[in-house]
């Protein structure tokens, strides 16, 4: 292969499209025919490579969604949710997908996985494809015409008081990202103090015919490189600032503000709030696609708890989206936020907690095997107020870490759980049985738990993979163990399973209602040089494949760091619905998002 041809292979990306058996409204075709289904899906999966200007052949993997049936049930009995059975068996729709496939020349793997929840009843089969794809498209102006670089008018940008463009002091420090593995080379960054100074930001690149990035802190960075051509990045960063209403109990941010200042202002008032795992992530990019807490099994996705966001839209107007003002905005932007906007406030529900029951328990990781089963077995019965997580961690010889992580190889359980003393302590005495060499376990002020999971706490290069699990049987816990435990010859650093179920699987009015599926995968390897990018693309994709046979049908967008399509994070009806509200409030698509809508 010559070195273009090398260049060129390595700047493609695989990306995930989830496709079924619904009108352009979301509407269900061909209830209860499993074929006619499949067919339809197979159609919109064509029209949906053909708008990414892809073939057939661009399919690396198609996977047949479909109900798993009851054991030993009759063909005609009906379901419990009142539908009745698939008259096709899902071998028969393989075959028929293959029977396309061929004379395109697609000759890729075809399964077929069980899923939990397909969208609605009557819904019977559902695609979902990996497809190799470049990084980017061209990008457009409002009216549509191809543009590029050369075409910008650079003394325009000039006179745009605020904007940096690259050689400029500060233009450097402003579009570097959290994540250090990609950087971003957009071709003006605004650093704007207030709300009106995003209005004046936004309507500029509106006028000048540029796309708008809106960032807080970059974490998702991952998503935007090579896509940032001719885009305006709106760092919200200097944006920030809490007001809590202790009466009330919610809390008012505006749009670059960290859960760590968050967390800070409502500890006086004995409250916190639905954040994540560490501090330095904004409130406004974590609600938007979801938000993982370790309350979350008591509480619930973050998401849920947000009561309004003031929102910049294209047109350069200040919009407050709650659930009485432009309810279709707020369900849009709880959870499927991403492309709608510049969030610049967001007022969100605390919760009535001072102190937690938290910590760690922490083993070598030669006893991983051990304390992963033990694990998997002890969350089948742990009750809602307790959500935890399990990491395979393997950490370099560094001297600013502590000595109990500089240079080993650990596993490590974490998380919260929200009973007394007493209760907490027999709930974990199973865990404890295994005797960790660290247990910090106990009641602390709720503002620790920002520090438990022990995320970075700097801008770090790296790069992961991730998918959900609907369950985590014995054959999934060896298949990990087998790429990421104790006997692995793996540069993976972190290999971690956080337990979903209880309230994220309850569904509420919002982009995204729940979690689909009981355990959240995550794979991360750490990338100190850009030399270990494709290794490390390689080694968190082997992770997430070997326990693709236990995949949900879509992931979750927090933990989503590849591009991937609206699909593969959304059921088909929700991923219509979002793209008209996008056409309402975006219709020249001049955000551009993390993962488009």
């Amino acid at each position: 292969m010559s070195r273009g041809a090398a260049g060129a292979e390595s700047r493609l990306v695989t990306i995930t499209i989830r496709t079924a058996s619904v009108d352009d409204h979301g509407r269900l075709m061909h209830a209860e025919d499993a074929t006619a289904q499949a067919c339809l899906a197979f159609v919109r999966l064509e029209r949906e490579l053909e708008c990414r200007g892809l073939a057939l052949a661009a399919l690396r993997r198609l996977t047949v969604l479909s109900p798993a049936p009851a054991p030993d049930a009759d063909a005609a009995e009906p379901l419990a949710t009142g539908r009745s059975r698939p008259t096709t068996a899902p071998g028969d729709i393989v075959d028929l997908i293959r029977e396309r496939l061929t004379p395109e020349g697609a000759h890729v793997p075809v399964d077929v996985l069980p899923a939990e929840r397909l969208a609605q009843p009557g819904l019977l089969v559902a695609l979902r494809a990996e497809v190799v794809s470049p990084p980017s498209t061209p990008s457009t102006t409002h009216e549509g015409t191809p543009m590029s670089a050369s075409t910008l008018d650079v003394a325009a940008l000039r006179d745009v008081s605020g904007l940096l463009l690259p050689g400029d002091a500060g233009y450097d420090e402003a579009s570097t990202p959290w994540n250090l593995a990609f950087p971003l080379h957009p071709t003006a960054v605004a650093v704007p103090h207030s709300i009106d100074e995003v209005i004046t930001a936004v309507t500029a690149a509106a006028e000048l015919g540029l796309r708008v990035a809106p960032q807080s802190t970059g974490h998702l960075s991952s998503t935007l490189a090579g896509r940032e051509d001719d885009t305006l990045l709106l760092r919200l960063h200097e944006l920030t600032g809490v007001t809590v209403d202790p009466v009330a109990r919610t809390a008012r941010m505006l749009g670059g503000t960290l859960w760590r200042d968050v967390v800070a202002a409502a500890a006086p008032h004995g409250l916190t709030a639905l954040h994540g795992s560490a501090g330095d992530v904004a409130v406004a990019g974590y609600v938007l696609g979801g938000g993982l807490s370790f309350y979350g099994r008591r509480h619930g996705l973050a998401c849920s708890s947000v009561r309004a966001f003031e929102v910049v839209t294209a047109d350069g107007a200040l919009v407050r989206a709650t659930a009485d003002e432009h309810p279709d905005l707020f369900w849009a932007l709880r959870g499927g936020g991403f492309g709608f906007g510049a969030v610049v406030a967001v007022e969100l529900d605390l919760l009535p907690y001072a102190d937690v029951y938290a910590g760690m328990l922490l083993w070598d990781l030669a006893r991983g095997a051990e304390v992963l089963r033990a694990w998997a077995e002890w969350t089948s019965r742990a009750p809602e107020s307790a959500t935890t997580s399990i990491r395979f961690m393997r950490f370099p010889p560094i001297p600013d870490l502590p000595p109990f992580l500089s240079g080993r190889s650990l596993v490590v359980i974490d998380g919260a759980v929200l009973e007394s003393d007493e209760r907490a302590a027999e709930l974990l005495a199973p865990l404890r049985a295994l005797g960790p060499e660290m247990d910090t376990f106990g009641r602390m002020p709720a503002a620790g738990l920002l520090g438990v999971h022990m995320d970075p706490p700097a801008p770090t290069p790296g790069v992961s993979d991730h998918a959900m699990l609907t369950a985590l049987p014995p054959e999934a816990i060896d298949a990990l163990i087998a790429v990421a435990g104790p006997g692995a010859d793996t540069p993976l650093m972190v290999a971690e399973l956080r337990h979903a179920g209880g309230a994220l699987d309850a569904s509420t009015d919002a982009a995204l209602p729940h979690l689909c599926g009981q355990y959240a995968l995550f794979a991360l390897s750490a990338v100190p040089v850009p030399d270990l990018l494709a290794p490390g693309e390689q080694v968190t994709k082997a992770v997430v494949d070997a326990l693709r046979p236990w995949a949900a049908a879509t992931d979750f967008p927090n933990f989503a760091e590849r591009q991937v399509a609206a699909s593969a994070l959304y059921d088909e009806v929700t991923s219509a619905r979002l793209t008209a509200i996008r056409d309402r409030y975006d219709p020249t698509r001049m955000w551009l998002a993390a993962h488009a809508v």
